[in-house]
């Protein structure tokens, strides 16, 4: 197709962060290593599936599958279809398991076509599975999702051992594994009611029910990113992980438990400076007025972008290893920060919302505990409105405001190989 003669090619310098008004930074490389160290932790008899649902919880699905695969997973798990097919259209032919129920029988088809595995909660699935696979000369592998607590996606867990001899007896698909998700893995000491212990005592004896009747399995799992990083029982044959991948903790007790490197940084330009004098109400609805003659800088992120609303006066972001408070309401695709104390910030600096500069940081959780939230929503807000670059892009061109701001740039196998009971797969 033809260029439109009103749309100019980009100049040369036009590339990278230099023409953009905000944006993600994602180091890979800290995916991989993240990935590495979970798979130090879990050892070599237990296998990484990498979830990266939700366009891998913002950071982006292909980039950060290339990258988990590079540190050693084996496997994807995703929540829809659509980001199965995503990984496939992407040149990813690893083992991907749709964690979301599919019901339709298009759905189901495209997991044929595609080589995805499905998850089941009901025979219902499953015979659907059957009657599209018989015949075709190929078996549709799938995974059987017990329910132990829950009270979400999967049967009921008594019901297990019936749902997998059942399953069994069908020619045209195969039972690829068997597994549950648990509901407080990432509750403190303190805390536990006994619930992680309660689901993981029902799912073992399903998988004991199994083993006595002589019913294969498949690949067992259970564990999320809390689960992985509480106990080495909760492991089984496989371990999804999710938000330790991007480099966080699911909770401040579990901390330690790897070396973990957060993968994302969000950055936004300074457009305009302002000077105002005392008593100026800034932003909608005046939720601040300025108590001295205030320098103020609008920097060009909002919450169209991913930043919540709920923060208005109560975020910092960092400019040269400074905090410097927000002030005022958070706008669509605008915010406004006192830049009083930093005379040096100018039109066109680069500030850092979420990310390290010299010793300070800001991070998800902090974000996730002043909106009562939590760290996994505050990541997946960033949509694709703000352009992923790699680390080495957001090199590439140096900050308007002379040098670089310190800290500003840190940041296989088909489904049908995960069958057999104890499978070292997804």
């Amino acid at each position: 197709m033809a260029r439109s003669p009103l749309a100019p090619e980009p100049a040369p310098h036009e590339t990278g962060r230099s023409r953009q008004r905000a944006w993600v930074v994602v180091d890979t490389a800290a995916i991989t290593a993240n990935a590495q160290a979970i798979r130090r932790l879990i050892g070599p008899r237990t296998q990484l599936m990498a979830v990266v649902k939700a366009d891998g919880y913002g950071h982006g699905a292909i980039a950060v599958a290339q990258a988990a695969q590079a540190g050693g997973a084996s496997s994807f798990g995703v929540a829809t279809l659509a980001e199965a097919v995503e990984l496939r259209r992407a040149g990813l032919m690893a083992p991907v398991l749709v964690l979301g129920n599919l019901t339709q029988v298009e759905e189901l088809r495209s997991c044929l076509r595609w080589n995805l595995m499905p998850t089941i909660s009901s025979m219902r699935e499953a015979l659907l599975c059957q009657n599209l696979a018989h015949g075709t000369g190929r078996r549709l592998a799938l995974q059987l999702k017990l329910d132990t607590g829950m009270a979400r996606l999967g049967a009921d867990w008594e019901e297990g051992p019936r749902l997998v001899a059942a399953l069994r007896e069908l020619d045209a698909i195969e039972l690829a594994g068997v597994y549950s998700h648990l509901a407080s893995a990432d509750t403190s000491p303190e805390e536990d009611d006994g619930l992680t212990r309660l689901q993981q005592q029902r799912f073992e004896a399903v998988l004991a029910s199994l083993r006595l009747r002589g019913l294969a399995s498949g690949c067992r799992h259970l564990a999320n990113s809390a689960a992985t990083l509480r106990h080495r029982q909760h492991h089984f044959d496989l371990v999804r992980v999710g938000l330790a991948l991007y480099g966080h903790p699911p909770a401040n007790h579990l901390a330690g438990a790897v070396p973990l490197r957060p993968a994302m940084q969000v950055l936004a330009r300074v457009t305009l400076i302002r000077c105002v004098a005392a008593g100026v109400g800034v932003s909608y609805g005046h939720s601040f007025r300025t108590q001295r003659p205030t320098r103020l800088a609008v920097v060009a992120i909002g919450y169209a972008d991913g930043v919540p609303r709920q923060l208005s006066n109560r975020m910092d972001v960092l400019h040269r290893g400074r905090r410097l408070p927000q002030t005022g309401a958070i706008t669509m695709d605008q915010l406004v920060v006192d830049a009083t104390e930093a005379p040096d910030l100018e039109i066109g600096s680069v500030v850092t919302l979420l990310g390290s500069q010299g010793d300070e940081s800001i991070t998800p959780a902090d974000w996730s505990s002043r909106c009562d939230t939590i760290p996994w929503e505050v990541l997946c807000g960033f949509k694709r409105r703000l352009p992923r670059l790699g680390s080495e892009e957001n090199r590439e061109v140096p900050s308007s405001d002379g040098p670089q701001d310190p800290g500003e740039t840190r940041p296989g196998a088909s489904a049908n190989s995960l069958s057999g009971d104890g499978a070292r797969g997804a």
